[in-house]
């Protein structure tokens, strides 16, 4: 098993009067060559705006984009007729592909929005765009990891890669392990909350830790924790 530590300190960061933006990988004038993936894995960006603040509309192009909002409300819209405002508990799934103008704005005007957006890897360019959005709290498990992504259909959201999501509510003095889905693929661990070990390393809130060259991660609850899963191909 190879592993690859991001303590939550080492992140970059952009902090401006409506935003504050830490980055687990290179990001707009965040450049680390050490830091530009995981794998398939290109973005991981840990979002604060303030209210009525937000990301006005934008191009994106051959990526796949998944927004998970942890606080708050997000409101959404896009150049082919979506407009949605989602909140905890849901999720959001973007496939840019051909080409996408996009915009994400704090919904609210009194409480600060937080939430994550990820990008990654198409397995194929040049797709028609896409949006879906999805209320995942169906399918929640206590003390075991449950998918909220997949390329097969086996989970409401998709995107055009060999990839998973999954999120884990972990008491803490209890045991569980996730399992990778296909081989070659590798599993990042973006601690939302908490503290957890997984072998030999303590992760504490926001820290990240890619896996890889394994069929099984362990891991253990120090606290009441809160975990993402992301599995993709390690390209």
């Amino acid at each position: 098993m190879k592993i690859i530590l991001h303590k939550s300190s080492t992140r970059g960061r952009t902090l401006i009067d409506w935003l504050d933006s830490h980055h687990t990988f290179s990001f707009d004038q965040y450049y680390d060559p050490k830091r530009m993936n995981f794998g398939a894995l290109r973005v991981l960006n840990d979002d604060k705006i303030l209210p009525g603040e937000g990301f006005g509309t934008h191009p994106h192009r051959n990526m796949e984009i998944v927004t998970i909002p942890l606080k708050g409300k997000l409101q959404h819209g896009d150049s082919i007729d979506n407009s949605r405002i989602i909140t905890p508990g849901e999720i959001q799934t973007m496939s840019a592909g051909t080409g996408i103008y996009h915009s994400e704005v704090n919904g609210s005007a009194t409480e600060a929005v937080e939430l994550l957006q990820i990008w990654v890897l198409p397995q194929k360019n040049n797709t028609p765009p896409r949006y879906k959005d999805f209320d995942v709290r169906d399918l929640k498990k206590k003390n075991e990891p449950y998918a909220i992504v997949s390329p097969d259909g086996s989970t409401p959201a998709s995107l055009l890669q060999n990839c998973w999501f999954s999120l884990l509510e972990l008491d803490k003095g209890r045991d569980t392990s996730y399992a990778l889905h296909f081989k070659g693929n590798g599993v990042y661990l973006f601690l939302i909350e908490g503290e957890i070990n997984v072998g030999d390393i303590v992760l504490e809130r926001r820290d990240g830790l890619g896996v890889y060259d394994t069929n099984s991660v362990a891991i253990t609850g120090l606290e009441n924790s809160y975990v993402l899963f992301i599995e993709v191909p390690m390209l």
